[in-house]
């Protein structure tokens, strides 16, 4: 089996890292600066214990990579790349290559879904970083993280119990689970919050935001059908596995959405995290202002190369109000 880590950002940098200091064969595929970076020096692998230069292979697009019958890819950039993305690996790869998609949001597997015949979806709990070209870091002491999947919309099969097998043996927590778009909408509440903490700095207000975010998506999960594990449940599958350390004496910086906008990248993935939520709230009827002035802001922040943490909270308080927020 080749691993073919479609993204080689914080997070495809990091599986595909681990899965060639464990002697499987991957192949990264990137852009721009990162790509010329680990094409000419390889790539920079940090973790709390170590530090070393991997030479992975590298490629720019998938047109460039000759195909074989027992590759798989992982999608691992940000959720707004995917339908390009999707469409640029068809093109190159077929449609019945499998296709992992190890994302945030719950948006990824639709899109591929119509033009894969295999598709899995996989709940990544891994904090990892990547802000200069060429490097990325892990940040867990323990396992590097947990990487459950199963076949979408539900069920297991064959190649991804090998799959989390693998992964499970290369430094991960990994199980095929045939439910595993109930962790992912349990994982999305939680992903509510990177774009209100790249917005502004934490605070009281902040915790009543993200609370009423929180109540805006299980109010509409009820309104849709949508099944999702409970806290506990998502706890006790996290246990103890993940114990975030410094790397080179320095800790994390932020999440996904942080990085985007710290990197000044023009974009950020609100739109399929908090705007799925607002997507939702259209379709039954659930008010849902907090996630929808979040979102906006979060993408008017990051198309305006803005700084982190530069809205001030009783800002996003007055436009949440103002949109029909009750923090009463």
């Amino acid at each position: 089996m080749r691993h073919i880590i479609y993204g080689a950002g914080s997070i495809g940098g990091t599986i595909g890292a681990r899965l060639y200091q464990h002697n499987h064969e991957v192949l990264l595929i990137a852009r721009g600066n990162h790509l010329k970076a680990i094409q000419k020096n390889g790539l920079v692998f940090r973790t709390p214990k170590e530090t070393t230069t991997l030479p992975i292979p590298c490629a720019g697009y998938p047109s460039e990579i000759k195909f074989r019958e027992n590759d798989v890819v992982y999608l691992t950039m940000k959720t707004q790349h995917t339908l390009e993305a999707l469409e640029v690996l068809r093109s190159s790869a077929g449609s019945k290559i499998p296709v992992i998609c190890a994302q945030n949001g719950v948006d990824n597997e639709r899109m591929a879904a119509r033009r894969f015949s295999k598709v899995y979806a996989m709940v990544v709990m891994l904090p990892a970083s990547h802000i200069k070209p060429g490097q990325v870091q892990a940040e867990s002491m323990n396992i590097t993280g947990i990487l459950d999947a199963g076949c979408y919309p539900s069920g297991t099969d064959s190649l991804i119990e090998k799959v989390t097998e693998v992964l499970s043996g290369s430094g991960f927590s990994a199980v095929a689970e045939p439910a595993v778009m109930r962790l992912k909408y349990t994982k999305l509440l939680m992903n509510l919050n990177n774009a209100l903490n790249t917005l502004s700095e934490p605070g009281d207000t902040a915790k009543d935001i993200s609370r009423m975010m929180t109540r805006e998506a299980l109010d509409c999960y009820k309104a849709a059908g949508i099944d999702c594990a409970s806290n506990e449940e998502f706890s006790t599958r996290r246990g103890d596995h993940i114990k975030v350390a410094p790397v080179e004496g320095k800790q994390r910086s932020g999440s996904s959405s942080w990085q985007s906008v710290f990197r000044e990248t023009g974009s950020i993935e609100s739109d399929y995290l908090n705007g799925e939520i607002v997507l939702l709230g259209k379709l039954y009827g659930i008010p849902t202002p907090a996630n929808q002035v979040i979102q906006q802001m979060a993408v008017k922040l990051a198309e305006e190369r803005g700084k982190v943490g530069s809205i001030p909270l009783e800002t996003l308080r007055k436009r949440i109000a103002e949109a029909g927020g009750n923090f009463s």
